[in-house]
């Protein structure tokens, strides 16, 4: 047996131990699972979406039927900078916000207006301008470099990563996004995912305390390392770029708090703990901005950005309403794989729901890959189709970090 596998099996047993429960956490490990890429039958075929190279997160605005990404477009830049896998090496790039449309399958990149700056995408969010029935404001992640850091001799007590939150507008239909003004703040410090209220106020995750280094791994792998949190933000103006920003601690407590989605009313909010391989279902509370947690799902692997997905075709006897989660399935392999370029990363798509008659959540795999047809997954969601035949169809989009493309396949309920 070589040192490697001997090295890894140590480190599960170890993870084991200090994670808890064991059989879960092995499970989230992937070291025992066999990728079992999912079989396609005929008329199900992949279709991979050109130009979405590497885009960690995916939107579905329903009211135009429109899917929103943002992608880092250059596949070197994930090898070197990107501080939520610890690469720390500085790399100059600009990612771009593209626009999928599911009945063509197209991705339109949009141009950029008054956003000249580094852009290293992540998660973002999407709402609808309430002033502008066709446009959307966009909130999106942005991981820059720290030239207080590196123009200083690299001081131990000055971070690396200078991460922000950019806030773009967008005319529906039109061929470019052009930017509002940029959000930083001492309490956003590894920002993850976004759930955005109103153009002026929004939610955002701190998937980790410590950047870097063997803190951070023991953040990664002791299920009691809950030192991530969720931060809300306010933005006194929206109309001037140097109005204040007011921020505030909404959660604490959750293990690599990661994903944030919107759930089936308007102040239910998803949030999945990534290496917990669990999706939290919780409440936000105006008064406060607070959030409080529900209810807990767990998965058997990653859980990464979480989705709901609302059947618009329901029936009394058949409502596939659901939740959606996609991660990586063997995380043992993760952090090596992380700066290989040609690495395979197997993936799993979560579909749950609830049985309202019994209180029973139902989960299953709806898309599994071995990694050579998607490497990483990171985000899906659902577009419905029609029903033919009696049966609840839709297409599933699904993205990673890593990922060459964006893919989509049609998938039953």
């Amino acid at each position: 047996m070589a040192f490697g596998t001997v090295f890894r099996l140590g480190l599960v047993a170890l993870v084991a131990f200090l994670a808890g429960p064991v059989s879960h956490f092995v499970h989230i490990t992937g070291y025992f699972l066999t990728p079992n890429p999912t079989v396609l039958g005929e008329g199900q075929g992949l279709i991979h979406i050109e130009d979405t190279i590497h885009c960690e997160d995916v939107h579905h605005y329903h009211q135009a039927n429109l899917l929103f990404t943002a992608c880092e477009d250059d596949k070197s830049t994930r090898l070197s900078w990107f501080p939520p896998l610890g690469h720390m090496l500085p790399l100059t790039a600009q990612g771009s916000i593209h626009v999928v449309d599911p009945k063509t399958m197209k991705s339109t990149r949009l141009a950029f207006e008054n956003f000249q700056g580094p852009f290293v995408t992540h998660g973002i969010d999407v709402i609808e301008d309430p002033e502008q029935s066709n446009a959307v404001y966009i909130y999106a992640v942005n991981h820059l470099s720290n030239p207080a850091y590196f123009e200083a001799g690299e001081p131990k007590d000055v971070p690396k990563a200078q991460s922000q939150i950019e806030l773009f507008h967008h005319i529906l239909n039109s061929d470019s996004i052009r930017h509002v003004r940029s959000i930083n703040h001492p309490l956003i410090k590894t920002p993850n995912d976004i759930y955005a209220t109103s153009p002026v106020s929004f939610y955002v995750t701190n998937d980790h305390f410590y950047r870097e280094g063997p803190m951070r791994l023991i953040e990664d792998v002791w299920r009691s390392a809950k030192w991530s949190n969720i931060i809300h933000v306010q933005i006194a103006d929206l109309a001037s770029k140097g109005a204040p920003i007011e921020a505030s601690v909404a959660l604490t407590g959750l293990w690599n708090n990661n994903g944030l989605g919107h759930g089936r009313t308007d102040n239910e909010v998803i949030i999945c703990s990534a290496m917990g391989g669990e999706m939290f279902l919780a409440t936000r509370h105006e008064s406060n901005h607070s959030i409080s947690i529900d209810t807990s799902v767990s998965f058997s692997s990653l859980a990464d950005n979480p989705s709901y997905y609302h059947d618009p075709y329901s029936t009394d006897s058949h409502d596939a309403s659901g939740f959606l989660t996609a991660g990586v399935s063997q995380a043992i392999h993760l952090v090596a794989n992380s700066k290989e370029p040609n690495a395979l990363d197997p993936i799993q798509v979560w579909y749950a729901t609830l049985d309202s008659r019994t209180g029973v959540w139902e989960k299953k795999v709806l898309f599994e890959d071995d990694g050579s047809r998607l490497r990483t997954a990171s985000a899906a969601v659902l577009v419905p189709i029609e029903p033919k035949a009696g049966k609840k169809l839709a297409w599933l989009f699904v993205t990673g970090f890593m990922s060459e493309s964006m893919v989509a396949v049609q998938v039953e309920l």
